[in-house]
């Protein structure tokens, strides 16, 4: 009903232009057809109280200037004036495809909103219709689904013009009465040309970024053309120089070359991130305009889909990951310093990794987003701004976990994982003076929690499906007490190689066979078991059968995760550990912590950009996966540079000078100081941060 008016407003320009004796002549009002003539006339003559724009209280100037106007566009188009007929021909129509979950007819953004007539400007909306309640049907559900098509006004009016200037035309062209409730435009679906003004944190954003842009050039230069010895750089130079920091991150290490090294933790690191970019790449999907968007609902139900739908399974790797790394690098450590842990330096070069880049990336989400692209979908920049503004500061202190509403809600992970690296000096502590004691107080922790795991969801009735889950169940993807078990897992399982490190492991064929059949039996239970459940139309689970498949799968994914890696270890890896452990996998795992921060950055302008209305499938998801991940790396390398690499740098200047846990054969110590510098700079890219995953909940944005 609502694009009624945008085929009233075409019929009279087609009159119009068809009753022209040629281009550029003016045609005059009487020439019209009829419906033109009427309309011309009607509106050319139009007072406030004809559009009923009058309230009880004087007409502001806002609403003379809108009238003003609007009159004005009335006698463009009965002229055939340029200007005019391009804010009606940006319209949008009845959109294509209803049948099949198109919402958007998206018109022409870019020519409503370059419109310049004196003082007149475009302004693009967003008419909403609500079919169901043209229809009389009364469901929440009915009611959610909307379309939108775009219109576009002066800029000087408002929605309320707007919407009774349109109420108004159909009544009087149409004879009908369409209610706002089932019709109408909202100030907060409206775009102009004009940019928001600039506040302090958007100036500072945008000030700090081009200082650190400028000294990591003017560094890189000296480094450079200035001094043609590398160990006789200044230590300020070697943690700014793009140079420096290019070839920490882009050294590939042959592999074996450390025994203290496990190499296939780089392509296990790498894998899990493409799977995290692939699943937020789906779950945007929400937010952008598709032809056949009810495709969706089919598609969930596929195999292919389950990579998504279960998704969750890659956090786990990365908390196994995580886990792996406190406990086996610590001890060693402790080792060196017989039993003793310096615990404020331990969180200092934990926060030190961390935080510069999460601060950073949530000014230039909030702040700088809406100045790197627009479109008819991005109002109001990132989906989460409001969010941010309010709640910045539980990120930063890394408890956004336990928030439903979370600035940036990818980075729940980094809160989970900060939170059992709080804990592990308890951990590492008792590991070191009890031993396997403590080893097995760890395992009956592990089991606690599995149980917690599972009586909550027996007790709450939560549900991981897709078709019956709720927004009460996102605690299970977030919470801490209940994502702890596979940290825990590869905790132990670090512990294990330290104990057992150089041991080289005498397995049987059949021990190794089936070794790796369990484990990719494990694997592929995790993600397809559930496959047949997630056809709409079967009968949901119960609520035994999904705590208990949630409850093991998350204890049986990490001992995969633990085989695959012991495998590669000990030499029974095979392909596995030939693909999983290739130099080429380097560079990408030393970046994948700036990849992890600003993805969804890229994936959201990626979605949100969009002039036109794109076709859902497998193969298009696919390429924007590949578009998404290569502007992903080149945004992450350029911000590395100059954010994460030089505050990263900082390390220097707190750590002792001595040789450094290394992926190198040569001892420095014998080495001048400088040189062990550059090392440092390079050792310290060797253990990324590790990632989150992307649940079938989180990945939905919030809007």
């Amino acid at each position: 009903m609502g694009n009624l008016v945008g085929f009233i407003f075409l019929s009279g320009l087609v009159l119009i232009r068809a009753s022209q004796p040629k281009e550029g002549d003016v045609l005059p009002v009487r020439n019209l057809k009829p419906l033109g003539t009427e309309f011309a006339e009607y509106f050319k003559n139009v007072t406030l109280n004809d559009l009923g724009l009058l309230d009880p209280r004087l007409p502001t100037q806002q609403d003379l200037l809108c009238l003003k106007h609007l009159t004005e566009l009335t006698l463009g188009l009965s002229s055939g004036e340029y200007w005019a007929l391009k804010m009606i021909d940006a319209w949008g129509f009845i959109p294509s495809g209803i049948l099949t979950g198109n919402q958007y007819s998206l018109g022409n953004f870019d020519e409503c909103l370059n419109i310049e007539k004196d003082s007149i400007r475009g302004k693009y909306c967003f008419l909403e219709t609500t079919p169901s309640k043209m229809i009389g049907l009364d469901s929440a559900a009915a009611a959610f689904w909307k379309l939108r098509t775009a219109t576009c006004f002066p800029a000087s009016c408002s929605a309320t013009h707007m919407n009774k200037f349109l109420s108004q035309m159909s009544q009087r062209l149409l004879n009908v009465s369409v209610p706002s409730t089932v019709m109408s435009i909202s100030d907060s679906s409206c775009q102009t040309s004009e940019s928001e003004p600039w506040d302090g944190l958007t100036i500072f954003t945008i000030v700090f970024l081009s200082l650190m842009g400028s000294i990591v050039a003017l560094c890189t230069l000296y480094d450079y053309f200035v001094c043609k010895n590398q160990s006789q750089l200044p230590t300020f130079v070697k943690v700014f120089s793009a140079r420096v920091n290019s070839r920490a991150l882009f050294r590939l290490v042959e592999t074996n070359s450390n025994p203290n090294v496990i190499d296939c933790l780089h392509g296990i690191r790498c894998m899990s991130l493409f799977w995290v970019v692939y699943c937020h790449g789906h779950g945007y999907t929400i937010s952008s305009a598709y032809l056949n968007f009810f495709h969706v609902t089919r598609w969930v139900e596929s195999p292919f889909a389950s990579f998504y739908v279960h998704g969750y399974f890659t956090v786990d790797s990365f908390f196994v990951i995580g886990g792996l790394l406190v406990a086996l690098v610590t001890l060693r450590s402790m080792d060196k310093s017989k039993g003793k842990l310096n615990v404020p330096l331990m969180y200092l070069h934990r926060l030190i990794r961390i935080v510069p880049l999460l601060a950073m990336s949530i000014l230039i989400y909030t702040k700088l987003m809406g100045l790197v692209a627009d479109g008819p979908l991005f109002k109001g920049g990132f989906s989460g701004k409001t969010v941010c503004e309010n709640g910045w500061y539980r990120t930063m202190l890394f408890v956004n976990n336990y928030f439903y509403e979370r600035c940036l809600g990818h980075t729940w992970y980094l809160a989970a994982d900060m939170q059992l690296f709080i804990l592990s000096p308890i951990l590492l502590i008792c590991l070191y003076k009890w031993g396997n004691k403590a080893a097995a107080g760890i395992i009956v922790v592990i089991a606690l929690f599995a149980g917690l795991l599972f009586g909550s969801m027996m007790v709450n009735h939560y549900s991981t499906l897709l078709k019956s889950t709720s927004a009460e169940a996102l605690k299970l993807f977030s919470s801490t007490h209940y994502r702890c078990t596979p940290w825990l897992t590869g905790f132990i399982f670090g512990y294990f190689l330290y104990i057992n490190q150089g041991r080289k492991f005498r397995l049987s064929w059949v021990a190794v066979w089936s070794g790796w059949i369990l484990c990719l039996a494990m694997m592929f239970t995790s993600i397809f078991v559930l496959y047949p459940a997630a056809d709409w139309s079967t009968p949901a689970l119960s609520t035994l059968e999904e705590a208990s498949y949630y409850t093991f799968t998350r204890l049986g994914w990490p001992l995969a995760i633990c085989w695959v890696i012991f495998a590669c270890m000990q030499g029974y890896g095979g392909l596995a550990n030939s693909f999983l452990s290739s130099p080429l996998w380097q560079p990408l795992s030393r970046l994948s912590y700036s990849v992890y921060i600003w993805h969804v950055f890229v994936q959201e302008v990626n979605k949100r950009s969009v002039r036109t209305n794109s076709y859902y499938s497998d193969y298009q998801m696919m390429l924007g996966f590949w578009s998404d991940m290569g502007i992903t790396v080149l945004l992450s390398y350029a911000l590395y540079l100059i954010i994460e690499a030089p505050f990263a740098g900082l390390d220097l200047f707190i750590r002792p000078q001595k040789k450094p846990f290394s992926d190198s054969k040569e001892n420095t110590e014998s080495q001048p100081e400088s040189v062990q510098q550059t090392q440092i700079i390079e050792d310290r890219h060797s253990k990324p941060e590790e990632l989150k995953e992307c649940s079938t909940i989180e990945s939905v944005p919030s809007d």
